[in-house]
């Protein structure tokens, strides 16, 4: 039997269906043939009816069909089940032959046509002489037919091609060539369907009626072959719950020897019982995996376990494909695994039991040859086909047959088959989210490799796991993968990877013993000295005399012999950590930072050189430790070596520099540390830490260090404990400390729009000269946008800073400073709007200083900041009054009126109002001449200054909004300040007022104050302000203080612009603030104007003295 005789049968790795030829067609010269065919087997989707499609010529021989057996009386069975029977079902004997024929209902020559027709049908039937496959006709026809019933030559003319080809009128379609051609094939596909379980379920009645003739004692077994043939043809039929229950119904002593298990696991998966399918395999499973059968052919057993767990496997992963959805407990990656472990265990046992001699051959004849090539029978051997009983008739042929298999099975590539399963479990775990199962697998994947002698794909994936296991600690792990790896490399003469490996393995996360590690650290000191290691133990002969060879060449070829290897990755056998002693250095102080190695293999071994790079590469000269010895002195300690490590024993190496001045301000990193293990002669190796040092397990480590609340011994004053060691690869260069005082002097707060003055006292405590000495003033950068646009800087005092000039002076210079020399600077600032702003005031020189007797150039600095707030320095209120100093909410054209201002202090320091100025607009006119009244007056905070104006409005026409009245302009500086600070001017937009006309304007002329019994004049103005005349009715309301002469009530008439004049004399009668008899006026023309009007205009009362006071008493106004 061949090697892959474990594999299943096609016949059972896919649905069965229903098998259909279709005959006529010319798929290859014609094109309506070609299209036809298309639309049947091209882009199947799910949705179509399942049916297998095969073309055929017309006069194909199908197989022959045997007599049939009436009786199975005598009948002793040979097998079970046939190996060709599925494949005959399914490939070879149809359910349905459809023959296709050109032919149009309107064809002319219709009789020959016909009888060639029932010629092809009549051909097609002999060639299934015994069979009950069904025939069919199709039609093809250029032109889309009527509806039934409506052509009547056609349905005559099927009639009697029906008759013609004895046919029913089932068995006959049209097929016409149009542009709906796969909507017309689908409908076929339906109707050759219904023919095809027709056939199946015939064939499942013949099977049916040949058990009525068996005997349950003595054909058992064609009890088992008559009910899988009948749920097999279910299965062709779609009646796949009828296949299951019959696979299902048959004792598991009876399926065990067949697929019929595997079979009823993928009808499970196809009916979406994924659990019924897990059950029936783990239970078919269970009841075989202890049937071994020969113990000299044991690994048979164990390929036919692998090979049921992978078919598994398969169904459950193409169950998955078709919508199934499976969790990381339960995926098809641990039925692959399954298998990789089965077919692993046959690898073993043919080992054992194939490890024949060379001078044992294959045996002549060949046992496993059949006359077929083929086993007539479903597990038989060869040498013994149609024998069912386990007697062995012949020993000898028995002995030669398992001979034969165990040559066999010799030659099967076993890691090839492993390593494929394994693929599989990993893709799966993947799928699935199971890293650490992935990585499992993947190690034996590399392990099969190594045993396939397949080093390279080894080597790609034991490196791939080992990151993984690095990353979380599996040190035993590790090491065994380590070790494996190192064979590959060695085996393939692999310098890089053999040192790197070398390296890992004597280091503190490898778990060998101290002489497996004193072999390996001799072997490394070998290859440093261009000499070739030894064999490493348990390799193959053959290999590693293959590699020896390699090993040599190696050795006389004149290539690179420098290898750099990146430690962070892995675990070497030296720890290194770089500390600076700060976070920080002056750059007048040398920078001083140690250097910790640590090795852990198992002897002193001695480096040839030690080196750190820095960002700043030109302090890489400075940190260098150089040995040389000879080549074989490597193992040789010696304490007064440079670069000797002691194992266990944590080495210190101190380094100091003088950073650059250029650095201030930057960091200086330790980018590297290059540890050389070896010299140039022979073969050197570059241990290159990144950063400050640490690799793949320090991290790790530290966390473990940091937790741990063990007490650490008390080791000598020289010696530190290594875990309590941190990294710290980096330090800032900060600027020398500045020996130099700045004060600032001002008097807050700024007051809007001035010249601020801000004093900046500089003196020197150096010994020796601050040369170069500049100045940085102004808002400090980084605050709001707005601000930096309203601040204003300037050295110059004298006169106001305009949008034009900064908000921040730099480096103003100031000239070189003598020990202990002061310098005042003053500096201006102007704040345009109020707030809190923060200024700076930053001033920086060079002094020359001498560093660990080296002299250098050092900028130093001192910045001070101060936050000022910036407040307005008045407030001032505007108002509009009348003559009787009544608010007025607006004003009368031509009629005069008070603008009145209030200026109140909001400094908390002294202010000069140098001037005031009323700038009026063009529609106001001063009734007065307008001066300042407030002129050099000193205001202290809360003092307020008030102004007047008498103003008149000119008639205008009606303005929305009201009308401008101009600006207030106040002209001031602090008290304090000195001559020279300009003056400034703030101006304040006077408010808009609404000027309304008045159509007739009354004052009146009466003496400041009266007398009881003495007359007291008073004359009225009436003025007509419109272009009309005006008839007025004036009336005098009398009062109990007063009597009066005069017209109590009249009527006038006054013209447009002109005045009339009434004069009445009031004799008061009792003294105090009394109300003046009132005057109502009345115009006819313009009924809406009433006296409350006049009475903004017209006093109401008046003050009378008492009898016998003098005249020149202090007179009181009336109002």
């Amino acid at each position: 039997m061949s090697p892959t005789q474990w594999d299943f049968p096609v016949e059972l790795c896919c649905r069965p269906m229903a098998f259909v030829t279709l005959t006529g067609l010319d798929v290859v010269y014609n094109a309506v043939h070609r299209a036809v065919w298309d639309a049947f087997c091209a882009n199947r989707r799910a949705d179509r009816v399942p049916i297998s499609f095969k073309v055929l010529p017309g006069d194909h021989e199908y197989p022959k069909c045997r007599t049939k057996r009436t009786s199975y009386e005598w009948y002793i069975p040979k097998g079970i089940l046939k190996t060709g029977w599925m494949n005959k079902h399914l490939n070879l004997v149809p359910a349905l032959v459809v023959v296709f024929y050109e032919l149009d209902w309107d064809e002319p020559q219709w009789k020959e046509k016909q009888s060639e027709c029932a010629t092809r049908v009549e051909i097609v039937r002999q060639s299934l002489q015994g069979r009950n496959t069904k025939v069919a006709v199709v039609l093809i026809q250029k032109k889309t037919p009527l509806p039934p019933g409506e052509d009547v030559v056609a349905s005559e003319r099927a009639a009697a091609l029906c008759n013609a080809c004895d046919l029913s009128g089932k068995s006959l379609f049209v097929l016409p060539h149009t542009d709906h051609l796969v909507g017309y094939i689908i409908r076929l596909e339906n109707a050759f369907y219904e023919h095809a379980q027709t056939y199946y379920y015939t064939e499942i009645r013949r099977v049916k009626s040949h058990k009525e003739f068996l005997n349950k004692t003595t054909h058992q077994l064609l009890f088992v072959r008559h009910q899988f043939k009948i749920a097999f043809f279910s299965e062709l039929k779609q009646d796949t719950q009828n296949a299951l229950n019959l696979y299902g119904a048959q004792s598991h002593e009876q399926l065990s020897t067949s697929s019929i298990p595997i079979e009823i696991c993928r009808l499970c998966f196809q009916h979406n019982t994924p659990l019924d399918a897990i059950a029936q395999f783990r239970k078919h499973i269970d009841l075989c995996k202890k049937k071994i059968g020969s113990a000299e052919l044991a690994f048979e057993h164990a390929a036919w376990m692998s090979k049921q767990f992978q078919a598994f496997g398969d169904l459950f992963d193409e169950a998955i494909k078709l919508g199934l959805t499976a969790i990381q407990t339960q995926n098809p990656g641990f039925y692959y695994q399954q298998a990789a472990y089965y077919a692993q265990e046959r690898k073993q046992l043919a080992i054992v039991l194939c490890n024949h001699d060379s001078s044992v051959s294959y045996p002549n004849p060949d046992p496993l040859e059949t006359q077929t090539g083929v086993l007539d029978f479903y597990g038989q051997r060869s040498w013994r086909q149609g024998i069912l009983s386990f007697d062995l008739s012949d020993p000898e042929k028995e002995k030669v047959g398992i001979l034969a298999l165990q040559l066999k099975e010799k030659n099967v590539p076993h890691s090839e088959l492993i390593i494929t399963l394994l693929s599989n479990a990993v893709a799966q775990f993947k799928k699935y989210k199971c890293p650490r199962m992935k990585s499992h697998l993947m190690v034996q994947m590399g392990e099969e490799y190594y045993y396939a002698k397949d080093y390279t794909k080894a080597l790609k994936l034991l490196d791939y796991v080992m990151c993984e296991y690095r990353s979380e600690g599996w040190w035993t792990l590790l090491t065994s993968i380590l070790t494996t790896a190192l064979k590959c490399s060695y085996l393939m003469a692999h310098l890089k990877d053999y040192i790197t490996y070398s390296l890992e393995l004597l280091g503190r996360a490898s778990t060998l013993k101290e002489d497996q590690k004193s072999r390996i650290e001799k072997n490394l000191i070998k290859v440093l000295m261009n000499e070739s290691p030894d064999p490493e133990p348990d390799c193959d002969a053959s290999a590693v005399k293959a590699s020896q060879k390699l090993w040599t060449d190696r050795i006389s070829l004149a290539g690179s012999n420098i290898f750099t290897i990146e430690v962070q990755d892995f675990v070497p056998f030296v720890q290194c950590k770089a500390k600076f002693l700060a976070p920080s250095f002056h750059v007048d102080v040398p920078v001083e930072f140690d250097i910790y190695l640590k090795a852990d293999c198992p002897h002193p071994i001695r480096f040839s050189k030690l080196c750190v790079g820095f960002n700043n590469q030109e302090y890489n000269q400075y940190c260098v430790v150089e040995e040389a010895y000879q080549k074989s002195d490597v193992l040789e300690y010696s304490s007064q070596g440079p670069v000797c490590l002691v194992p266990g024993k944590t080495r210190k190496f101190t380094f100091k520099f003088v950073a650059k001045s250029e650095d201030v301000g930057k960091k200086i990193e330790i980018t590297s540390v290059d540890l050389i293990l070896g010299t140039e002669t022979g073969r050197c190796v570059i241990l290159n830490w990144h950063g400050g040092g640490g690799d793949a397990a320090s991290s790790q480590e530290a966390l473990q260090a940091a937790r741990s609340f063990k007490r650490q011994p008390k080791l000598p004053d020289n010696e530190v404990h290594w875990d309590s060691l941190t990294i710290q690869a980096n330090t800032m260069i900060i600027s020398r400390v500045p020996n130099i005082s700045v004060q600032l002097q001002h008097e807050p707060p700024a007051l809007n729009n001035e010249m601020y003055c801000l004093i900046v006292t500089v003196q020197s405590h150096e010994k020796t000269v601050a040369k170069d000495v500049k100045l940085t003033a102004g808002l400090k950068p980084g605050q709001d946008a707005n601000l930096t646009q309203k601040t204003h800087v300037t050295l110059n005092g004298t006169e106001i800073c305009d949008d034009s000039y900064p908000a921040l002076l730099p480096d103003i210079p100031v000239g070189d400073l003598q020990p202990g020399e002061k310098l005042e600077k003053a500096v201006y600032i102007r704040c345009g709007t109020v707030g809190t702003r923060m200024f700076l005031v930053y001033v920086s020189y060079l002094i020359s200083t001498a560093v660990e007797d080296k002299e250098i150039i050092c900028k130093c600095h001192r910045d001070e900041t101060v936050t000022i707030e910036t407040v307005f320095p008045f407030d001032v209120a505007v108002k509009f009054v009348s003559s009787k100093f009544e608010h007025l909410d607006r004003v009368f054209a031509d009629i005069p009126f008070l603008l009145m201002t209030d200026i109140l202090s909001a400094s908390p320091w002294a202010l000069t109002i140098i001037n005031s100025q009323l700038q009026l607009s063009a529609s106001m006119v001063p009734v007065d001449q307008l001066e300042s009244y407030v002129e050099n007056v000193v205001l202290q905070t809360g003092e307020s200054a008030s102004e007047c104006f008498c103003l008149r409005c000119p008639s205008v026409t009606n303005v929305q909004g009201g009308v401008a009245t101009g600006r207030y302009v106040i002209s001031w500086k602090r008290s304090s300040a000195v001559e020279s600070v300009p003056v400034v001017c703030t101006v304040i937009t006077l408010p808009h007022v609404i000027v309304e006309s008045i159509p007739l304007h009354v004052n009146a002329d009466l003496p400041s104050f009266g007398r009881v019994r003495e007359s007291l004049p008073v004359r009225y103005h009436l003025q007509n302000k419109t272009s009309l005349v005006q008839d007025v009715e004036i009336s005098v309301e009398p009062s109990d203080a007063f009597m009066f002469s005069g017209l109590k009530q009249m009527r006038l008439r006054i013209l447009p612009g002109t005045q009339q004049d009434m004069l009445y004399n009031f004799y008061p009668l009792m003294a105090g603030y009394q109300q003046l008899p009132s005057l109502n006026i009345i115009l006819l023309r313009i009924p809406n104007f009433t006296n409350q009007l006049l009475r903004r205009f017209i006093p109401t009362h008046i003050f009378v003295k008492p009898q016998g006071r003098q005249a020149d008493d202090t007179s009181i106004a009336a109002a």
